[in-house]
């Protein structure tokens, strides 16, 4: 059975973040006293009285507003709320009712939805009687929460779970969580979006329109995924200490970290920036499988030799991680989109790759019969043992005589024939070394 879907709606700033944030147990949607600061759908897992959920938190509704943003805003919220088995409508008890509150209370009347209607921001009992003016929506109840401070908030999840199936079961199954990385406006949103076959995330051409990292949950093939769509990532000294798009790049840098698979997407158009190998960088040293999505691929003019050179290009760019496998795509137009998730699901398989320990030092010594360590002042350079410790990526120790008299292109030839005999060519791969010890002497 699959978890029901609750969606947070509302105007802006009346606290859906914050709410969000507290129900999921963690610091997901990012949390400033600016109106419009969530501008897509935020997706998180949360549990209430042996129930789990998904919980979405929607940018805020404002009906008299046009401009492209608040309307791409208010099409997210009215495609969160048709996908929601439950809504929790927020507003403000301290404003009272507003205009854009009937509004969107007219909304959800017309979506048949079940509502749960809480009052936020009533942590002071001079509020306390405002709350009953918000039965002139005609939503239900009012339930008084302060969502800063955690008020109220069990007594509204009772509400809301009173509408779920009364057996729950957790249909809980192996997810691949797939980040999308890369500058701003490089087509990340646009590629979400045809992955998913809907208008899942905001999409224009201004740059920095993602804010938070926003995790959709899908099926592909019968595989469950979670997709994430971050922030474009700015050099340093472009962001603003303590700014939201600070936030933003956080967020997305953690997106990485959680992350299985990692699409790190560049614009064909402008070609490999230093950002994008900073960006390549840091998805290598956290040993994340990853595809290189070279976007915009349509805007190129071509030869028959044009791929080949773009890829060499990259492939000497990105000499740190040559092992990446490169697509070429153009998510508007949709070429090529249909292989990314293919070639996700590969590069995941082969960070997730293990090896047995007899088959693993079989090759190790045949790399070192095809080509004889390093030595210094006399003293050569012994393998003794080998063995595979993690995967994620796949992780070996090397005991060795003395690890100082390994040379960083031994190190490097071993990572190589390693790739070459199990196919390793979608992953980075780690080699540790540990001088042996006695208890470890095989010979």
């Amino acid at each position: 059975m699959a978890k029901p879907l609750v969606a947070v709606v509302g105007r802006p700033n009346v606290g859906k973040s914050t709410f969000f944030n507290k129900v999921v147990g963690k610091r997901i949607a990012i949390v400033e006293d600016t109106p419009g600061v969530t501008r897509d759908r935020i997706y998180g897992d949360a549990n209430w009285l042996d129930y789990n959920f998904s919980l979405i938190d929607t940018g805020g509704i404002e009906p008299e507003r046009d401009d492209i943003i608040s309307t791409q805003m208010r099409r997210q919220a009215e495609l969160a709320i048709d996908t929601a088995d439950v809504i929790v409508f927020l507003v403000d008890g301290r404003e009272g009712i507003t205009a854009a509150d009937a509004e969107v209370a007219e909304m959800l009347r017309r979506s048949h939805k079940p509502v749960v209607l809480g009052v936020n921001k009533v942590d002071h009992i001079k509020y306390a009687d405002a709350i009953y003016d918000f039965y002139e929506l005609g939503i239900g109840a009012p339930i008084a929460i302060s969502a800063e401070q955690g008020l109220g908030i069990g007594d509204l999840l009772d509400e809301v779970v009173s509408f779920f199936d009364k057996n729950p079961e957790d249909a809980q199954q192996e997810v691949t969580n797939i980040a999308v990385v890369g500058k701003p406006n490089v087509g990340k949103s646009s590629l979400v979006n045809a992955l998913l076959g809907e208008e899942r995330t905001i999409v224009s051409n201004i740059a920095g329109t993602t804010r938070d990292a926003v995790d959709t949950p899908f099926t592909y093939q019968g595989k469950d995924y979670v997709l994430v769509d971050t922030a474009g990532i700015r050099r340093k000294r472009a962001i603003e200490d303590e700014s939201i798009e600070r936030y933003s790049v956080i967020r997305s840098l953690g997106a990485i970290r959680r992350a299985d698979v990692v699409l790190i997407v560049i614009d064909a158009a402008e070609g490999l920036s230093e950002q994008d190998v900073r960006i390549a960088g840091y998805v290598h040293e956290e040993g994340k499988a990853s595809v290189l999505i070279i976007n915009k691929w349509d805007l190129i003019e071509k030869d028959t030799h044009t791929m080949n050179e773009f890829k060499k290009k990259l492939s000497a760019d990105l000499a740190f991680m040559d092992y990446v496998p490169m697509l070429f795509i153009s998510a508007i137009s949709g070429q090529r989109v249909n292989k990314v998730m293919e070639q996700a699901d590969f590069a995941y398989a082969q960070n997730c790759m293990r090896i047995s320990t007899g088959t693993l030092n079989d090759i190790i010594s045949e790399a070192v019969m095809m080509t004889e360590p390093p030595s210094d002042k006399g003293r050569r350079l012994k393998i003794y043992y080998a063995t595979q410790v993690s995967i994620k990526p796949p992780t070996f120790v090397l005991f060795v005589n003395d690890p100082e008299i390994m040379h960083f292109s031994y190190k490097r030839y071993l990572e190589n024939y390693l790739r070459k005999s199990f196919g390793l060519t979608a992953t980075p791969i780690r080699l540790l070394l540990r001088q042996r010890t006695k208890e470890q002497r095989l010979d």
